[in-house]
This record gives C-alpha cells, structure tokens and sequence, in this order.
C-alpha cells in the first residue's frame, strides 16, 4: 500500500516537470526577441599601449616599464580633434606635476637691475700746474686724499720768472712817475709797460693779495698757491723742494660732494632706459641705505669688449658716503604704462627662433601655440600676439608635454 503511494508521488513530479518544460519552450521565441531588443554598449578598442614618461615606446600588449609603472592604453577616437593636440590621461597630468594659470591683463611694472660704481664727477676737478718754472718750497697739501677747503694755502712756490716780472713792474711804475713831467711820451710808455706786466702775473694766476702788496712796491720772494675750491686732494705728484716745469702738474683736487653713478646696461636692455629715469642706487658697503637719482646721461654708443651701454646718473654726496670705486647694485624703474596681456616666465618654451606655449583645451587636451612675447618683468613676460584674457596655459611640466607632442 504504501509502495503503491511512492510510487504515484513520482509519476505526478514527473508529470509536473514535463508540463513545466513545454510551457518553457512555447515562450522561448517572445523572451528572446525582448532581449535582442536592447543593445550592449561595446568596449572601447584599444589600439596599443604607451610608456607612461612619454619615451618612444609601445607595446601591442599590456607591460610594465623599468620602474614598475603600467603603460597607459590608446583608445581607437581617441585622436586630437585639432593637429597638433596632445592628449594625456589625467593620471600622468598628476604625474608629472602639470600646474595652469590663466592668461591675465594687467600692469607690467618695468623694472631694470645693472651693476654700477662711484666715480668722481669731471666737471668738479682741478689740477694745479703753475704757468710759470720754478721750484717747490713749501707744500702743506702733503697727502692724498686731505680735504681743503677754498682758499687754503697748498704750497708756496720760488720762481725766477716770477720775481722778475715783479721787478720790472715796479722799475715802470717808478720811471712813469719820474718821467711824468719831463717826457710824458715816455711816462705813457712805461705806464702801458707796467700793466702788461702787471696783466702777465693774473694770467700766471697770481692771487689779488700779491697784486695789492705789489701795487705797493712790496715783492713777495715766494708765490702761496691756494686751493680753487672746497675739494679733496686725489693726486700729489709734488714734493718739497722740487722743480718744475711751465704746465706741470703738482696736485690733483676733486670735489666729492656730488658724484656720477655709473652703470653698464646689458645691450638687450637698453630700449628701457630713458633719460630723466629714476634710479636707485644700493651697495652692501652701506647696509640699509639707498640713493636716489635720475639718469643724466646715456652713452651714444656701446661697449664692444662688454656689449654694454654706459648710463651715467648724479648722485648728492654730503656726508662722503658715496667714496669713489663703490660698487652696487642699480635699479632703473619707469611708468608701467597700458595694462597688456602677461604670463609667467615658465609658460614659454623660447627656443631661440620661436616661442610656444601650451593652451589647456580641455581636462587632459593641450594645444602647443606660437606666440609673440614683449616686455619682461620680474618672472612676468608680455604677450603680445597668440593668446587672450582668460585662456589657461601650462606653467609646470610643459616641457614634458613638449616631449609627449614631439611623440
């Protein structure tokens, strides 16, 4: 009896699968044309594989280079839209440190930076150089670099010329006056001796005090030369008791309280310069102080042995300061003028002949750009053609996305 109940249990499970199968296969037709009737996106195609430093090397397989890194896959479409365009996958642009900044338009403050030193201004020098021969018979301006001040006695002089014309001054004076009423032709005639004489000790350059004395029938056995101005001594070929010669130089004299600032200018910067320039002068001899000025000479023409221009600014020097031979730094400022279009210095690639940068198109796109550059200031550069406000240029990294577009 219960064999027989077993036994029904499995035929009606049978029966029950059979039925479920047919019910199945009735509706295959309708569930596969459901399917079919919603596509599967397919897989990009991809073409090769790169080395992710940009080097000359593929492979039609995945691999690794020297350093462990995966080679990044190329997708079929996946070309530049534009020639020229390089692409790179966002993981080798945070690689390789790509930084962009934006095209700005502003004001390029001009700034120029030469090397200069102190010389003595020509217009403030003087030699003394008797016209006259003789010898040396004091000197009291004994050393370089002595200040004098106008007037000061530097040295007494004898000299043999000078005691005659002395002579023969007052030998006319006394025959004009002896001969005044016997020979008044004669008078006259050693009268006009008298002053040519007395005319030939002023352009000896004899002082007004020994003119008076002579005038006075007094002869002064010894010539003072006095200093021409306040200055200081920077040459003394004189000694004590020397001779010397008609034009001979005995001292040199300078006057220091305002000296020339002299500064060679690169030939490359010189459309900068201007005269009336200010300028500002700064030496580590005198920490803490600068000097102001403004350019009063540009050389006409340019250094050969250093491809300079020399520019020549007047400095006040009151305190001494400013000694001669102090060197320094010189900054040349101007007006910035019209706001124009900048960008960092590291944005151009300069090749010598041609200047690019890399404009940011997009995440991950580049296009390499010629452009024409102007003023340079600080790290700014000008950009005069090529590029608008607001356009992104690489500013890090773009020489390895020159090495990625050269690929």
């Amino acid at each position: 009896m219960n064999k027989g109940i077993a036994v029904s249990i499995v035929a009606v499970a049978l029966a029950s699968a059979g039925l479920g199968w047919w019910i199945g296969r009735a509706g295959a037709p309708e569930a596969t044309g459901s399917v079919a009737a919603t596509p599967q996106p397919a897989e990009p195609q991809i073409l090769y594989y790169r080395n992710p430093m940009g080097l000359p090397d593929t492979s039609p397989e995945p691999k690794k280079d020297s350093m462990g890194m995966d080679y990044v896959p190329v997708y079929a479409g996946a070309a530049p839209a534009t020639p020229g365009t390089v692409v790179v996958s966002p993981e080798k642009v945070q690689l390789i440190g790509v930084r962009t900044v934006k095209v700005q338009l502003g004001v390029l403050q001009q700034s120029l930076r030469a090397s200069g030193s102190i010389a003595i201004d020509s217009a403030r020098q003087w030699v003394i150089a008797p016209k006259f021969e003789g010898w040396v018979q004091t000197l009291a301006a004994n050393q370089v670099g002595m200040s004098v001040r106008r007037g000061q006695a530097l040295m007494s002089v004898y000299s043999p010329e000078l005691r005659s014309a002395q002579n023969e001054y007052l030998i006319a004076q006394r025959a004009a006056a002896s001969m005044a009423a016997a020979d008044p032709a004669s008078a006259a005639s050693m009268r006009e001796l008298s002053t040519a004489t007395l005319t030939r000790l002023r352009n000896w350059d004899i002082g007004g005090g020994s003119l008076e004395r002579l005038r006075q029938g007094q002869i002064d056995p010894y010539l003072t030369l006095t200093a021409p101005a306040d200055a200081v001594i920077t040459d003394k070929p004189a000694v004590q008791g020397m001779r010397f010669m008609a034009g001979e130089m005995l001292l040199s004299l300078a006057d220091l309280s305002r000296v020339w600032l002299v500064a060679n200018v690169p030939a490359g910067d010189s459309a900068q310069l201007a005269l009336g320039q200010a300028v500002q002068f700064r030496s580590t001899a005198l920490p803490g102080r600068s000097f102001d000025g403004a350019v009063s000479f540009i050389a006409p023409t340019f250094d050969e042995a250093s491809r300079t221009l020399t520019v020549r600014v007047e400095l006040d020097n009151a305190d001494g300061s400013l000694r001669p031979g102090l060197y320094g730094d010189v900054e040349f400022t101007a007006d910035a003028g019209a706001p124009v279009l900048t960008v960092p210095r590291s944005a151009v690639l300069d090749s010598g002949t041609r200047q690019r940068v890399f404009v940011e198109l997009a995440a991950g796109r580049f296009e390499p750009r010629k452009v024409v550059i102007g003023r340079r200031s600080g790290d700014r550069v000008e950009i005069t053609d090529g590029l608008v406000e607001g356009e992104s240029v690489v500013s890090a990294a773009n020489f390895l996305i020159d090495a990625e577009s050269n690929l």
